[in-house]
């Protein structure tokens, strides 16, 4: 099967599962909304979340995702980086977020109260850099 195959089940964007390494070794699962490009995924999250600090220790991660009836899934294992937490309305974490947001939801009613949230939350991107994707499909 090839990676391309395998790829296609992320589409460009869904909902999966970020898989992250405790500091005793064993995985912490975490259902996120994701962007998928080739060979990237990107997530929001909040500064404060166990995945974030796992990944600020350990920068190795995978995202699981499935078809809606189990019959195939794909995982990508790569390195992740973190945006620093928004801290203004206009920067940069804030505008990649603006992008992350429009392109998995659309447009967003209320753009300035959705980059005041962001700020206030102190919101990040996760930014999954993929070296592997496995899985299978029929």
């Amino acid at each position: 099967m090839s990676t391309n195959s395998l790829w296609e089940l992320f589409g460009t964007r869904g909902r999966g599962v970020l898989v992250t390494l405790r500091r005793d070794g064993r995985p912490q699962l975490s259902n996120l909304d994701y962007l998928a490009e080739p060979g990237l995924i990107r997530c929001s999250t909040t500064g404060d979340r166990a995945k974030v600090r796992n990944l600020r220790r350990d920068t190795r991660a995978s995202f699981h995702v499935t078809t809606p009836d189990g019959g195939a899934y794909a995982v990508a294992e790569g390195t992740a980086t973190l945006t620093e937490p928004a801290t203004a309305t206009a920067d940069a974490t804030v505008d990649e977020l603006v992008e992350v947001y429009r392109r998995i939801r659309g447009e967003h009613p209320d753009w300035a109260d959705y980059r005041a949230a962001m700020v206030a939350d102190g919101r990040l991107v996760i930014r999954l850099d993929v070296h592997r994707v496995y899985g299978w499909r029929p």
